[in-house]
């Protein structure tokens, strides 16, 4: 095997890899066990060469080998190792091994792979369960998934310092997400989307970044890596198990090992917390499940961080109650936030009409961009980013971007592409640095709207009302037209004429 692993390869083996349990079931199933076999042997392979260079410092002492590794990332019991577990790829309970190697592993590093009340992140799955198949169809496909994850060298210096295991956890959780339609809103948001939106609220070095909905943290990772410089802190919480699980490995195969990844409901139980308030934050991005019904309207009235203090978002759509927790959860005078809504958010009346007029006269509302339909895997609908500056001063404008034109069409989604990408964030930025006046600012795509306009359309923030993509029709030349037709039924004329010789030559 080559020294330097490319990312395309690792892909290749990986994806040949799912079709062990493809037709058995859902790949929104079969994914956990693809990316948990990822993750078992990078930590597996990495500590293989961490011991071997601890053995070569120490001149092949084990004893002082074996301890220096109780400081590494990651302890990796012998038999949770991932080589243990292929060397056993024949025994007949292979699957009841493969789980006892994974509560071991989480076990020996609970500070890692716990949450707070003591869960682990393989908690949700079992190698030995009944859904892979009867025991000698499963022991099968076992043996083979191990077979195919041993043809990977995942060892650092294989990996040659790149993102490449990062990069490859994202390839196959957006397969996957493509895969599993609908049910992939839980847990992915489309990359051009996490850019965009990471891009806009782009944080400053050693900023606190928190996204309280954060899935498998895709998002969350980009706006990290937007920062630039290695000085910043993730914050995320997610009330799925399984995909809280997806989050706490995808943080340390990119390397955020320091990232703190919360598991329950953001909306009842809000989980970064420091005392009794919210902790705090630079920047809180979130993609929240759109329209969520039952989201704990009931207890919100008497919320003890007061984040309903600009009113109480109706029970059966929870999207201004993510809202106003991440306003909440934002530093006052310096956080901005950036959501993504559906457009319903903009317009629709009753608590969220009183809930928006609110937040708009508390000069919080930066901007509203209006995406193309069809990005998002599993609905078509259209959505918009919103974004709330905590730090506006004496500006009170609003700008609106209507971008929902601009996109590639992809094979199963539209694809926002890099120059539509620049196009919305060079637009907002010259925005906030007060380069553009009130008004239009670029025609049928960017308009600057005041307080006051806001206010005279009773607070609706529907795009169209600012932003005129109205196209007129091309002027009718009616005697042509009438020319046209009058050729038209010549034509037809002469089509019966000939039709009805034809019918007489042949007698009918």
């Amino acid at each position: 095997m080559s020294n330097k692993i490319k990312s395309e390869d690792i892909n290749r083996i990986i994806w040949q890899a799912c079709d062990t349990f493809r037709g058995v079931i859902d790949p929104s199933q079969y994914k956990d066990y693809i990316l948990v076999m990822l993750f078992l042997k990078y930590v597996s392979d990495t500590y293989t060469e961490k011991y071997e260079a601890h053995l070569k410092k120490y001149d092949g002492d084990i004893a002082r080998a074996q301890r220096a590794m109780a400081s590494e990332r990651f302890i990796v019991p012998e038999h949770s190792h991932f080589d243990a577990l292929y060397d056993k790829r024949n025994e007949p309970n292979i699957g009841e091994l493969i789980d006892i190697a994974l509560a071991d592993l989480e076990d020996a590093n609970r500070e890692k792979l716990t949450s707070s009340d003591g869960a682990g992140i393989f908690r949700n799955i079992s190698f030995n369960s009944s859904n892979l198949g009867d025991k000698k169809d499963k022991n099968s496909r076992l043996k083979t998934l191990l077979t195919d994850f041993n043809k990977l060298d995942l060892r650092p210096s294989a990996l040659d310092g790149q993102d490449v295991l990062g990069d490859t956890y994202e390839f196959l959780i957006s397969n996957f997400a493509s895969d599993a339609g609908k049910k992939a809103g839980e847990f992915y948001t489309p990359k051009e989307v996490s850019t965009v939106l990471a891009r806009l609220t782009k944080s400053k070095p050693g900023a606190r970044i928190y996204d309280p909905t954060c899935g498998s943290a895709s998002l969350l990772i980009k706006a990290g890596q937007e920062v630039g410089d290695p000085n910043f802190s993730l914050y995320g919480q997610e009330a799925n198990g399984s995909t809280w699980a997806l989050a706490v490995m995808n943080m340390f195969l990119h390397g955020f090992d320091n990232a703190s990844i919360r598991w329950g409901d953001t909306l009842r139980n809000p989980k970064h917390t420091e005392g009794d308030n919210l902790m705090k934050f630079d920047t809180v991005v979130a993609n929240p499940p759109f329209s969520l019904d039952k989201w704990g309207q009931e207890e919100a009235e008497d919320d003890k961080f007061n984040r309903f203090n600009r009113g109480v978002p109706p029970k059966s759509k929870g999207d201004w109650a993510f809202i106003l927790h991440m306003i909440e959860s934002a530093y006052e005078d310096t956080g901005i936030v950036g959501v993504v809504v559906p457009h319903g958010v903009l317009f629709r009346g009753s608590a969220e009409g009183r809930i928006r007029k609110r937040v708009i006269e508390d000069n919080l509302l930066d901007a509203v961009i209006g995406l193309p339909a069809n990005l998002f895997f599993g609905t078509g609908i259209p959505a918009a980013i919103l974004i709330f500056n905590k730090a506006k001063d004496k500006r009170t404008e609003t700008l609106f971007i209507d971008a929902s034109e601009e996109y590639l069409n992809g094979k199963n989604q539209n694809i926002l592409a890099d120059k539509h990408i620049d196009h919305i964030v060079e637009t907002y930025t010259r925005f906030r640095e007060g380069e553009i006046k009130p008004g239009i600012v670029e025609d049928k795509y960017s308009y600057i709207a005041t307080l006051s306009e806001m206010k005279e359309n009773e607070y609706n923030l529907n795009i169209p009302r600012y932003v005129d993509t109205f196209e007129e029709e091309a002027e009718i030349d009616i005697s042509e037209v009438q020319t046209e037709i009058s050729k038209l039924e010549n034509d037809l004329a002469d089509v019966r004429s000939k039709m009805q010789e034809y019918l007489k030559e042949l007698s009918l």
